[in-house]
């Protein structure tokens, strides 16, 4: 390989943009302006690391967002190359520095906020593909849904994925496109309860469901988390439905003991009642394959599985997926029909393709793997430097970290600190309902880089040491 001109590559460290958006800025400018030719080899991480004094995480994390915008191409043994011309945009203006994705609600993302994937890990080209593809080949399904249920071809493609991947047997016939995870609690409640009835969640839990019940004027009934899951609902008690996240509990993390799963499972069926699985993030496993789904478990007997493209793959989409029991299949087309769909069309096939191609696999093995380094990054950090701080149980899983803070510590007056500082950290406590008494921080670590990451937690380190030094 021919000596290459690295170190022209200026990096200013007083620079609010991140070192990893320097370097990527530096190669895009060389690649547009044909310094770097087709096919050209760039250095070995660890030694483009070294040239620029800079650590190896900052260089592979620079060289996977081009990667992802299409300036390099990566092969297993053979490094990171520059893409052929027709690969990329080079007839087109340098792109602005890639910014944080944005959230749901159109913002950008705040260090530490919990649940939020990095968008700009996003694979356009991948899923610019598909979606030409689907506008040669077959354009009117992008405006006919099919039927009530949605795209047939998504509603297959989501079959294999929960076959697959959560050990759901279950048909297209029984799979329902939603707007995303929230539409599906609600298109569940709407049709398994009446007004007056209780619907039972975790505690601490989640806290849109207990709005999304009071709205369907259902009665809340909280239950307790221990070591093994959310706890039976009392003896006398009798919720119509209970809302579980039994893969990976929101926000304490762990996952349901599976004599607890048939605890649960049995209650159901002694009292015609269901269980609604919602598995927001259970493919973010860092250990092993993801945990079977209790719907898999259960074999859809008395489970709704409620699952979300959200975090695997864009929070743009809003698109979402019931798997319903056979007998209930009926029930939800009437309740679809009388309150109507919010699932778009004009993604669902594309969508059915991009699964089907295989890409989606490979994006999200590629994130599974960026996210378990920013997890490790994470909690490296923790051990090393806030043990005086507080604690954590590492459960091998999901994007945000349970960090429970010393009793003399108070996780409200932290976190509004941490809003001042740009630090979108959530309350423990804010989870809790009746007398459960939780006090941690809720620590995201998939939208940013440890890069990004580490000056913040700098200052959540000195804000814990201010708070301290009050008591």
């Amino acid at each position: 390989m021919k000596h290459l001109p690295w170190m022209a590559l200026s990096i200013d460290r007083s620079s609010k943009v991140p070192v990893f958006e320097q370097i990527c800025a530096g190669i895009r400018r060389r690649v547009i302006a044909g310094e770097l030719a087709e096919g050209t080899l760039l250095p070995p991480t660890r030694v483009f690391a070294t040239e620029l004094g800079v650590s190896r995480s900052t260089i592979v994390t620079a060289y996977e967002q081009l990667v992802a915008e299409g300036y390099l191409d990566s092969r297993r043994g053979s490094g990171h190359r520059v893409c052929a011309l027709g690969e990329t945009e080079l007839n087109q203006p340098p792109a602005p520095t890639p910014q944080p994705g944005l959230t749901e609600t159109g913002a950008a993302p705040q260090p530490f906020e919990g649940g939020q994937p990095d968008m700009r890990l996003f694979p356009h080209r991948q899923w610019a593909r598909a979606v030409s593809r689907v506008c040669r080949t077959d354009p009117q399904s992008m405006l006919i849904g099919g039927t009530a249920f949605g795209n047939p071809a998504l509603r297959r493609a989501i079959a294999r994925h929960v076959s697959d991947w959560r050990g759901i047997d279950a048909s297209p016939d029984q799979i329902i496109i939603t707007a995303g995870a929230a539409d599906g609690l609600g298109i569940c409640m709407r049709t398994l309860t009446r007004p007056g009835e209780a619907a039972a969640m975790e505690n601490p839990g989640y806290p849109p469901m207990h709005h999304f019940a009071r709205a369907q004027q259902l009665t809340p009934q909280f239950l307790a988390v221990d070591a093994q899951g959310a706890t039976l609902p009392p003896a006398g008690t009798t919720p119509r439905l209970v809302m579980l996240t039994p893969s990976h509990q929101y926000p304490l993390g762990g996952a349901m003991s599976p004599n607890r799963r048939l605890d649960f499972l049995n209650w159901a069926a002694r009292n015609d009642a269901w269980i609604i699985e919602d598995d927001y993030d259970s493919e973010f496993r860092y250990a092993g394959r993801p945990i079977p789904a209790m719907a898999g478990f259960d074999r859809l007997n008395r489970t709704i599985y409620v699952g979300s493209f959200s975090k695997i793959f864009s929070n743009a989409l809003r698109l979402g997926y019931l798997v319903v029991p056979a007998p209930l299949r009926d029930a939800f087309g009437d309740s679809l029909r009388r309150f109507g769909l919010r699932a778009s069309y004009m993604p669902q096939q594309p969508l059915a393709e991009f699964i089907d191609s295989g890409e989606f696999y490979r994006h999200l093995r590629r994130v599974r793997r960026i996210y378990g380094d920013r997890r490790t990054f994470l909690l490296d950090r923790l051990k090393r430097d806030f043990a005086a701080w507080g604690h954590f149980q590492d459960h091998q899983a999901g994007m945000q970290i349970a960090f429970h803070l010393a009793p003399h510590l108070r996780d409200t007056e932290i976190c509004k600190a941490a809003e001042k500082h740009g630090l979108s950290i959530e309350p423990l406590s804010e989870f809790a309902r009746d007398d459960i008494t939780c006090n941690g921080l809720i620590l995201g670590f998939c939208g940013y880089s440890e890069t990004e990451l580490e000056p913040e937690l700098d200052t959540l380190l000195h804000l814990l040491q201010q708070e301290a030094a009050r008591q």
